[in-house]
């Protein structure tokens, strides 16, 4: 059995699956997080949540508990950092956790979790090499290289949203301008819609407009095809994915998996064909708990 859980800025989730069938989770539980009441208290609730997890299947926890946290931990360090739940960082979340649960926890960021879970169960499931990525508020990323997370040395591996794209100087919370977060995030395409002069609305109903032939929207959606062409297309000659699994509410938006929107990747290619495959993902909203279950796994 593999125990996971799903550390989110809102609610903490904790999953109980079977490791050989996977196909579904043998309970599940929520807690609100309760971010704003202080660190102690979100450790807390994760044991908390352990604990009723314990409750409902009759199991002890395993020796391995799996945790995804919304942001990563510095290897060198071993504290938290770039967490939205900001009064997770700079703290020693995996240490007091494995001591207040008295087992090993292991973590990773939510992008790392999504990408392992459509890794090993999900949309590329046995491919070798595996970017997830979360298009939605932010924009993320997950490497998973023959079943393992690639964390790298400053614990940022993936961390492709904060790449500056040629052109783009809107300025991002990170303290750079010009980041494809800046670009290609829900906000950012609303934003982009809205200054055209199209009005505010979210980026489903842009889509839609495109498709019924406005033309502020079908530009709105034109530019995300392009930018994210470009952004992409730098990832893949560095690390040449079998697949890429693109997760997020952008990663709603249809024309995302368009024979345009590989043309956009290709022009900046160093290849002559572009044979990766982009997925939407199969595991939803489990994808994040499950790839932290998978965590567990000798």
């Amino acid at each position: 059995m593999l125990w996971g859980i799903d550390l989110g800025g809102t609610k903490i989730e904790g999953v109980v699956v079977d490791g050989a069938s996977h196909a579904s989770a043998l309970h599940r539980l929520r807690r609100d997080t309760g971010s704003a009441n202080g660190y102690e208290h979100v450790v807390a609730q994760v044991v908390g949540i352990v604990r009723d997890l314990e409750s409902a299947s009759g199991w002890n926890p395993p020796d391995v508990i799996g945790i995804g946290t919304p942001g990563s931990m510095d290897p060198s360090t071993g504290l938290m950092k770039n967490c939205n739940s900001t009064c997770l960082n700079g703290r020693p979340l995996q240490a007091d956790l494995s001591a207040a649960l008295g087992r090993e926890v292991r973590i990773a960021n939510d992008a790392n979790c999504f990408a392992l879970a459509e890794a090993t169960w999900g949309a590329a499931a046995g491919a070798e090499v595996v970017i997830g990525l979360i298009l939605g508020t932010g924009v993320g990323g997950g490497i998973v290289v023959v079943g393992k997370i690639l964390a790298g040395l400053h614990g940022i591996a993936g961390e492709w949203g904060h790449n500056p794209l040629r052109g783009e100087s809107y300025p991002c919370y990170c303290g750079r301008a010009g980041c494809i977060e800046t670009v290609i995030a829900g906000p950012s395409l609303e934003r982009h819609y809205r200054e055209s002069g199209g009005g505010a609305i979210r980026l489903p109903e842009i889509a839609a407009r495109a498709a019924a032939g406005d033309a502020r929207a079908a530009s709105t959606i034109c530019r995300l095809q392009e930018k994210f062409g470009e952004a992409i297309a730098a990832v893949v000659n560095i690390l040449d994915p079998d697949a890429i699994v693109i997760g997020g509410g952008v990663g709603n938006i249809a024309d995302l998996y368009s024979e345009e929107t590989r043309g956009c990747i290709r022009r900046f290619l160093f290849n002559p064909v572009l044979a990766t495959r982009i997925l939407r993902p199969k595991l939803g909203d489990s994808a994040g708990v499950f790839g932290a279950a998978i965590l567990g796994r000798d």
